[in-house]
């Protein structure tokens, strides 16, 4: 591993997260700088490293895994065990952040809540992320990214309208908590330049899911009627939905009025312009089924290719509807590096996928692949003062 270059540079962060939304944040905090410690159980590891297939090609090392992992060292500590408990202090020692997401109220019984850390380590940043926070009736629960998606109202809005509610096909519920995460503990590391103090990060993945309802939320509050599932097409702007064409399919965002009209204008439509169902966006809303089947037998005039190559020309939001390979092969995503080679412990180059943030001065820093299980113990612990019996001792010991 590389020397850090990023913003968050000689910053050390503890991480107790496994899966996905702890993971991410952690990620992100590596890939800004930080020194990540990652703490994985003694022969097993991180749920995700059994997430598979698929493997990473030439290894065992499972493609989730490496995805949400790379910037870490992996010390596996049996925290269960006072000794292991142990050794986590004396990591905290030297420690600015700790990142952890097991169930409420679970990492007291190994005197590692924060309660339990917070006077010893007063600068500390202690950031949790559960399915339902700290606090309230769903506190003690175990949350899962589709559960959440559930509770938080997002399946209830996708889908389609005569279908069953659908969840999105990513973990967007997990995403969301940990890049949330991140943000707490930024705002906590400036709190913390300020004053000195650390403090509790309470990051519930139902609090942040309600928080992204966004337009759907507030459309909600504002008339007190739940929004109907729409497929693909949008709640407040007609038309901004999938349209077949004469190949396949693609999308059409006309945000607002006069890019309808120029719409209308250069595809022989300009009758639609006097019919009021039609002349303004309020009035497409209203007729949204007569709008769509009115578009819908003009955009099955042309291929995908074309309609995308004339609506560009005219400035009108449009795109395909890509598979992972189109997108993946895509010359924009390709000019934006969002692809990154990096050398992982098995010998073997893997592809993931890059930090989207681009920061002009200081920018995400690919220092190593995800790790293999373990594979920065000896070093971790000698960084802290233990010799080489001493580690050998706590391998005999089942502590790491």
């Amino acid at each position: 591993m590389t020397e850090p270059t990023g913003p968050l540079k000689g910053l050390r962060v503890v991480d107790l997260t496994r899966v996905l939304a702890g993971p991410t944040c952690t990620q992100m905090l590596g890939d800004m700088g930080a020194e990540v410690i990652k703490i994985e159980r003694p022969d097993a590891g991180d749920d995700t490293r059994g997430f598979a297939p698929p493997y990473m090609p030439n290894t065992r090392e499972s493609a989730y895994f490496v995805g949400v992992n790379r910037n870490k060292k992996s010390v596996t500590i049996d925290i269960a065990k006072p000794e292991g408990q142990a050794i986590v202090h004396k990591l905290l020692e030297n420690a600015d952040i700790l990142v952890e997401n097991f169930k409420t109220g679970a990492l007291a019984k190994y005197g590692l809540s924060y309660e339990d850390l917070k006077n010893q380590y007063p600068g500390l940043i202690y950031c949790s992320i559960t399915g339902f926070g700290q606090t309230g009736p769903y506190a003690p629960r175990p949350g899962y990214d589709a559960l959440i998606q559930a509770m938080g109202g997002v399946m209830s809005l996708t889908g389609d309208p005569d279908g069953e509610p659908q969840k999105v096909g990513i973990p967007v519920a997990d995403l969301f908590a940990g890049l949330y995460g991140t943000i707490g503990i930024l705002a906590a590391l400036r709190h913390k330049q300020a004053t000195g103090q650390g403090q509790q990060i309470d990051i519930g993945m139902l609090d942040t899911h309600v928080a992204w309802l966004a337009n759907q939320g507030m459309n909600y509050l504002a008339t007190g009627e739940n929004p109907p599932r729409l497929g693909n097409q949008h709640p407040n702007i007609v038309p901004y939905q999938v349209f077949p064409t004469a190949d396949g399919y693609m999308v059409l965002s006309i945000g607002n009025d006069p890019t309808f009209e120029r719409f209308c204008k250069n595809f022989a439509l300009e009758n639609l312009l006097a019919d009021e169902r039609y002349a303004t966006n309020a009035a497409r809303v209203g007729n949204r089924a007569l709008v769509t089947e009115t578009l819908t037998a003009v955009t099955k005039t042309k291929t995908t290719d074309e309609w995308i190559s004339q609506l560009e020309a005219l400035k009108i939001g449009c795109g395909p509807i890509n598979t992972l390979d189109r997108v993946f092969s895509d010359p924009h995503v390709q000019a934006r590096n969002m692809l990154v080679k990096m050398q992982h412990a098995s010998g073997e180059e893997v592809t993931v996928v890059a930090n989207p943030v681009k920061l002009s001065a200081t920018p995400p820093d690919y220092r190593s692949a995800a790790p293999m299980l373990g594979q920065h113990t000896d070093e971790v612990l000698a960084s802290i003062g233990f010799d080489a019996m001493a580690i050998a001792q706590l391998k005999d010991s089942k502590i790491v």
